[in-house]
């Protein structure tokens, strides 16, 4: 998603765990508090497909007849703010109120993503077609949007602050998708400020896996696609379900360590936090679980040591390849029983060509798949035929 390892490394914390200190963004925004419009139902009804949301705490949708009232909740880090979009049936009036919602009509034609996650949710849905300008092409991972990419179907409008605002307003997009996480090298200012039609997509924010997952039903809205997302939902929902049953049967629970240092610090996922749920789901016992933060926690490696040196297994180890990386690193980590015993698992077992990392793309879309790799790793005996998609282990 990001060229600069720096930014990435921030941005992929963000991702995980919520937030980043306060420390490594700055504020600023643009947008406005949204006030109470009219809502007038209308005679008719021209979405007879709902969405009903089960886990997702970041956004909610308000159906009006002929137009939807569509509310992101905290769409950044202490943003203070709700963002609200007024998504009109195409041939049908604008409702009167709503002076600062975002005015969109639907179904969206013509949209541009600005990051690599919202790209399997649009596969699932059949809508990579819709699909005309994309903010960097190195990281895509998705099949079915790289074929459109070798096919010159899909323009590459620039990341971040970067981002070509001209090139974009002549595109003449229906809807551009994107996230903010306060900084100003984020593209979101600048194509809020010239007027273009902007929406935030904060699905970093949820720290439940199945949460993340719904957020299939906050894109379908834009296409009226409701009906296929939820009964795709309802599959991931079931299949992820189905697994952590099974995972609860287990009689014994091994321990892990998470992630590595970055710059001298490690930023372990706070004890509620997305990772944090996904190790309790998968069968394991997080060794920070007795953490309330959602957010990162900084931790030095002395810290670490104390608690995990003698964890049963240590994953997501960064840009790890093989273990001698670790050492290379820091001599210490020889000391860690993971290491010695050989149970060390990344995962980066799809990366394109240019780094990017399919398990930041589709992984958190499909949190029944990562759960299913972390079973394995865990309780292999639960799933002995399993293929892993994400983790691999370092040999």
């Amino acid at each position: 998603m990001y060229g600069n390892p720096v930014r990435k490394t921030l941005f992929i914390i963000l991702l995980l765990f919520g937030t980043v200190p306060s420390s490594l963004w700055a504020g600023g925004n643009g947008a406005k508090p949204e006030e109470p419009g009219t809502l007038d139902t209308g005679e008719h009804d021209y979405f007879h497909n709902k969405a009903h949301i089960r886990f997702a705490e970041g956004f909610s949708v308000e159906y009006r007849g002929s137009y939807k009232v569509v509310t992101v909740h905290t769409p950044w880090p202490n943003a203070g703010m709700d963002l609200r979009y007024l998504l009109v049936q195409r041939g049908t009036p604008r409702p009167s109120g709503y002076q600062h919602a975002l005015y969109i009509e639907i179904p969206v034609e013509q949209i541009i993503t600005l990051s690599t996650s919202y790209l399997p949710y649009l596969d699932m849905l059949e809508l990579t077609n819709r699909i005309i300008g994309h903010d960097d092409f190195k990281y895509v991972c998705t099949p079915s949007v790289r074929r459109l990419i070798e096919e010159g179907r899909i323009t590459e409008v620039g990341e971040g602050s970067r981002a070509n605002v001209e090139l974009i307003m002549e595109m003449e997009p229906d809807l551009i998708m994107t996230f903010h996480t306060g900084n100003e090298q984020d593209a979101y200012p600048k194509l809020l400020e010239a007027g273009l039609p902007v929406v935030i997509n904060a699905e970093w924010s949820e720290q439940n896996p199945l949460a993340m997952a719904e957020w299939i039903k906050f894109i379908a809205l834009f296409f009226n696609r409701e009906g296929e997302a939820e009964d795709i939902f309802n599959s991931i929902a079931e299949q992820y379900d189905a697994l952590k049953e099974m995972a609860s049967r287990v009689e014994r629970r091994p321990t892990v360590l998470l992630g590595a240092p970055f710059q001298g610090t490690w930023w372990m996922a706070g004890g509620r936090s997305f990772f944090a749920r996904l190790l309790e789901d998968a069968g394991a016992v997080y060794l920070w679980n007795d953490n309330e933060d959602t957010g990162a926690i900084p931790l030095g490696f002395e810290a670490v040591y104390a608690r995990a040196a003698q964890a049963d297994f240590w994953i997501n180890t960064g840009y790890w390849e093989y273990r001698s990386e670790a050492i290379e690193d820091d001599p210490r980590f020889s000391e860690f029983r993971p290491y010695r015993e050989g149970r060390m698992y990344n995962n980066n077992r799809r990366v394109n060509g240019f780094g990017g990392n399919d398990f930041w793309e589709s992984g958190r879309a499909n949190p029944h798949k990562v759960l299913a790799d972390l079973v394995a790793i865990f309780h292999p005996q639960l799933l002995p035929d399993h293929e892993f998609v994400y983790y691999r282990k370092l040999e």
